[in-house]
This record gives C-alpha cells, sequence and structure tokens, in this order.
C-alpha cells in the first residue's frame, strides 16, 4: 500500500527480518520508547510480519508498528510498540499504518485493540483516541496495568492498558 503525505509517496509494507536493524534505529532515536534488542526486532520481520508494518520512503524505514495476536486469544490484537521517525511526524503516519494492519487478513477477526500506555506520553494517547473515534469504537482504560516498580531501575512510568472495543467501521482500502 501507498500513502501520499504533503508532497512524499511512503510505502506501507510487512518488515522482513533484514528490517530489524533500521527498526531498532528508529526505536532508539524516538527517546521514548522502550529499546529492545537487535534480535527482537529482527523477530518482527521473521515471526511478526502479518501483524507488524513498516513505513518506507526512498528505501529508508521511517515508521513501524511491532504488534502480535496474544496466544490466548484470536480476538486481541495487541500494539506493542509505535514508532516514526521525528521528520515524518505531526502527519498522521502512525494513524495510516494502524489502519492498514486493521486491513489485514490475520486482523478480520479482531474484536479488540490492546496496547500499554504511560500517563505522560500524550502523543500516543492522542493517536489511539483518533484511531477509536475514526473506527467508531468505544476505548477504556485500565490505570496501572504494568506497575512502574516492575521494570528495572524503578523510574519508569506504570503502563496503563488501553483498550479499543472494535467495531469494524471506516476499513475500507
Amino acid at each position: 500500500m501507498k500513502i501520499s503525505l504533503p508532497d512524499i509517496t511512503i510505502t506501507l509494507r510487512s518488515p522482513i527480518a533484514e528490517d530489524g536493524m533500521a527498526i531498532w534505529q528508529l526505536a532508539k532515536e524516538s527517546g521514548a520508547l522502550d529499546l529492545n534488542s537487535p534480535y527482537a526486532y529482527m523477530l518482527l520481520g521473521e515471526h511478526f510480519a502479518d501483524t507488524c508494518v513498516v513505513a518506507e520512503h526512498q528505501g529508508a524505514i521511517v515508521g513501524f508498528v511491532s504488534a502480535y495476536i496474544p496466544p490466548r486469544t484470536n480476538k486481541v490484537l495487541f500494539i506493542w510498540q509505535v514508532g516514526v521517525a521525528k521528520e515524518m511526524r505531526n502527519q498522521r503516519l502512525a494513524f495510516w499504518m494502524l489502519m492498514k494492519l486493521l486491513q489485514r487478513e490475520p486482523c478480520q477477526n479482531i474484536s479488540m485493540i490492546e496496547t500499554t500506555i504511560t500517563p505522560s506520553n500524550l502523543p500516543s494517547r492522542g493517536l489511539f483516541n483518533t484511531l477509536a473515534q475514526t473506527l467508531e469504537s468505544e476505548i477504556s482504560e485500565e490505570e496501572n496495568h504494568f506497575q512502574g516498580e516492575w521494570f528495572p531501575g524503578g523510574k519508569h512510568e506504570p503502563e496503563s492498558l488501553i483498550r479499543i472495543h472494535l467495531i469494524r467501521k471506516g476499513l475500507a482500502e
């Protein structure tokens, strides 16, 4: 899928293992995402490509969504991380990557989207609120789902569990 942002064309596609280093670098440069190992990002393309998206512009990865369907259910899509290069922010790229993901075959039976977000991450909160509004779906929040002290170093904010109770409107390509 190609999308056009002002004066640029972005290709949205599934990641491949070779994209792992570029995704890792993007996560590192974000300054907001918890950085996983490069190996974890390679696995996104190797094992979870059907539920992940990368955005590519002129051969460079400028955005990604990592997500998976938890083994305990086939009705939930858990969005793990969303990253967008600084030069591509404020252009709705994250929103379009999520919409692309929801149109894919593995996500056709999804009835709920889940993600965790810290209280201070206002851009992510705005993204998921916009997604819920666009899909005309209810959004709910379970505060302190992951306690801050559960993270190494004890300086991590708690993570709230955000749920979008999906109504499949607005998903036509």
